[in-house]
């Protein structure tokens, strides 16, 4: 069971994050929060009762003894920590302290109404009761321990037909981002498409692939997720092996994608065309979509079929269309022709197969048109979503 009242911790000084402060005297409930705490990733503080502002240890001998040391009072006290946890046990012995809000009040019984009481003598946002709240507080230690602030402006490529071109310009999109000092992730979620690592000349760069990931669950941190993943031209990418692996099970493809949002700035996810229940977790997350359309009659029908199964997820479905084209067709035929607006016209560059072939990724070459297409398309889709990344 969880109630929530209202939530938004508050930042500890300077931006910097602490582990969150546990107060109980319950030994059975703090076995339990500590292991909550460490599926989170967080070392919390823990006492028995409201620890001295001033940094004394007070009853904290806890804290060394059973979490390996936590933050100092200074840093980690009632009205600093980012987050607390007071146990039921708890709730009188706090009921005098300063009111702020990111405070959780954990107990064990299901049948206790006078929880709800207590919760509002000591200005508690959450009420939780283990173990059916445990999934929450997890994701709710992480978010305070890791720091939320704007997720990343997500963006789907994916090609109206074969070799429409939707992995140049996925890679040519993060390319630009990361020049831009943007923090950029690109995601490769077409295993059958040789593996966009390859694309940036990385097939041997050391870090995780997808199928590292394929037994997550849950909550994944997204700086771990960061650091784990190769870093390829001043951005991470997460690909596939040469293994056999050709799947990643929906629940693991939804728990990194939230990860690799959270940490914000920009992910480009390569989108292959076909929608099976992993593309779609990809999907429902993405903000923006870009379906890359040679200007041809044949391409186009072909890009409806994709454009009518990734609109029945995907709100915001715009087509780019690319050259040479064919007789009567141009870009605003060619939207017109499928329905959605226009993203604009990828433009040929000439030297862009040399340039890959000598391990130079699309959107390297600053004055290029492939790169002036993308440093567009960011500039106006950041203006169109109301934020920066």
């Amino acid at each position: 069971m969880a109630g929530n009242i209202t939530h938004d911790p508050p930042p500890t000084e300077g931006g910097r994050r602490s582990g969150p402060l546990i107060v109980t005297e319950d030994t059975e409930l703090l076995d339990d929060l500590l292991r909550l705490c460490a599926a989170a990733g967080a070392t919390p503080e823990v006492h028995h009762s409201l620890p001295a502002v001033s940094g004394a240890s007070g009853q904290s001998g806890v804290s060394a003894g059973r979490t390996g040391g936590g933050a100092s009072g200074q840093l980690g006290g009632w009205e600093a920590a980012p987050l607390v946890i007071v146990g039921d046990d708890a709730a009188r012995r706090v009921r005098g302290a300063v009111r702020r809000r990111g405070v959780v009040l954990v107990g064990r019984d299901q049948d206790d109404s006078g929880v709800w009481q207590r919760a509002v003598e000591i200005g508690a946002d959450h009420v939780l009761v283990l173990p059916d709240g445990e999934q929450w507080l997890v994701d709710r230690i992480a978010d305070v321990t890791e720091g939320v602030g704007r997720p990343a402006l997500t963006v789907g490529v994916i090609g109206g037909r074969g070799g429409a071109g939707a992995s140049t310009l996925a890679c040519a999109l993060a390319v630009t981002s990361a020049r831009e000092g943007q923090r950029s992730l690109l995601v490769d979620a077409d295993p059958l498409g040789g593996g966009l690592d390859v694309l940036l000349g990385g097939e041997t760069a050391d870090g995780l692939r997808w199928p590292a990931f394929a037994a997550s669950r849950g909550r994944v941190g997204g700086g771990a997720l960061e650091e784990s993943l190769p870093e390829l031209h001043s951005l991470r990418v997460l690909s596939w092996d040469r293994g056999d692996c050709v799947a990643v099970p929906a629940p693991a493809v939804r728990a990194v994608l939230a990860a690799a949002r959270r940490r914000g700035g920009t992910v480009v996810v390569d989108l292959p065309r076909r929608i099976d229940d992993g593309v779609a977790e990809v999907l429902a997350q993405l903000d923006v979509g870009l379906l890359v359309v040679p200007a041809e009659l044949r391409a186009v029908a072909a890009a409806g079929r994709v454009a009518t199964a990734v609109g029945m997820v995907l709100r915001d479905l715009r087509v780019a269309v690319r050259g040479p084209y064919a007789s009567g067709l141009d870009d605003r035929e060619v939207a017109r022709l499928l329905g959605l607006p226009l993203a604009g016209e990828v433009p040929v560059e000439s030297g862009l197969l040399r340039a890959t072939e000598s391990r130079r990724p699309p959107g390297t070459s600053v004055r290029g048109p492939l790169a002036r297409f993308c440093r567009e398309f960011w500039d106006r889709t950041l203006v169109e979503t109301g934020g920066a990344v």
